[in-house]
């Protein structure tokens, strides 16, 4: 295998692990939240903190930690926060499928407009793309009987926008396990304040714990480390792009473990979405060939 072939191939394979991990991080959010196994703040709390605490014994068995300056950012760390503790209070009313669908819809509607509004012009396709999975997006929240709650929406519709902003942070990311890391130990003092504030309302059991810990240590602090190695071989446009299939992931996913059902208005939304990524993907590249043809 070549070192180019090589090259395509890790980073497929870690995009495909990232996506599988947020995809999870959605079922096991709606199992935590939906069953009443714990309270949305203390889930967020114990997430953020064993992910830090994951990271943070995986760093020190990294060889390349002692050279390397990448330590995150204290606004990537507010962002991370911002979206995780949204993300678990809309979880308290959404299903497992709508709230992965708001919440990547709204990062692909995030990282698209700032790509665009930073000089990265884009092709009339990806355009037409772009506007039919926003119309899948607005189809989602209409109203109607299977339309989600409007609290439910606009918390996970902000843990996009933060979790877009948190993804844009890590594009150019030197040491993504350092970066991570970091990032995570920086919310701490944030999740101390959560704790303070909400430690009245607490209502903790061992399956909620469980559950936490499971998606703060492996599909947060993991998969977001793998998510940040991914990154640096794909350009924004597709980083946006490929996080729109983690719905449909998440919806299976809902199916089989938290026994939901998949209404009509996610299976036609699902669909307008991924039609639109998938004209996004393959519409400026057979364009872009077929000009290069014309020209020789």
């Amino acid at each position: 295998m070549s070192t180019k072939s090589h090259k395509l191939f890790k980073t497929i394979t870690l995009t495909i692990l990232a996506l599988i991990a947020f995809a999870t991080n959605s079922v096991l959010g709606r199992l935590a939240l939906s069953g009443k196994t714990i309270d949305a703040a203390s889930f967020t709390e114990i997430r953020l903190l064993s992910g830090a605490l994951i990271l943070f014994l995986i760093l020190q068995f990294d060889s390349k930690k002692n050279n390397s300056s990448s330590k995150g950012s204290w606004f990537a760390s507010l962002m991370l926060f911002l979206y995780a503790a949204t993300f678990s209070f809309a979880y308290i009313t959404l299903d497992t499928g709508t709230g992965a669908l708001i919440l990547f819809g709204a990062v692909q509607i995030t990282m698209i407009l700032i790509s665009f509004f930073t000089g990265n012009k884009l092709h009339p396709t990806e355009w037409v793309g772009i506007t039919i999975a926003f119309i899948g997006f607005v189809y989602l929240v209409l109203p109607g009987i299977s339309a989600p709650s409007l609290t439910g929406f606009i918390l996970m519709t902000i843990a996009g926008i933060a979790w877009g902003i948190y993804t844009l942070k890590g594009k150019d990311s030197a040491n993504p396990l350092s970066d991570t890391t970091y990032n995570f130990m920086r919310s701490l003092p944030l999740v101390l304040i959560l704790a303070l504030l909400r430690f009245q309302s607490a209502d903790i059991s061992s399956k909620g714990v469980v559950l936490a810990i499971l998606s703060g240590g492996i599909t947060s602090g993991i998969g977001y480390t793998i998510w940040y190695s991914a990154l640096r071989r794909l350009s924004i446009t597709q980083a946006a792009v490929v996080q729109s299939s983690v719905p449909v992931i998440a919806a299976l996913g809902g199916v089989l473990f938290v026994a939901e059902k998949i209404s009509l208005r996610l299976l036609i939304s699902s669909f307008l979405i991924l039609g639109g990524i998938l004209i996004v993907v393959l519409g400026k590249y057979y364009f872009t060939t077929l000009r290069a043809k014309i020209k020789t």
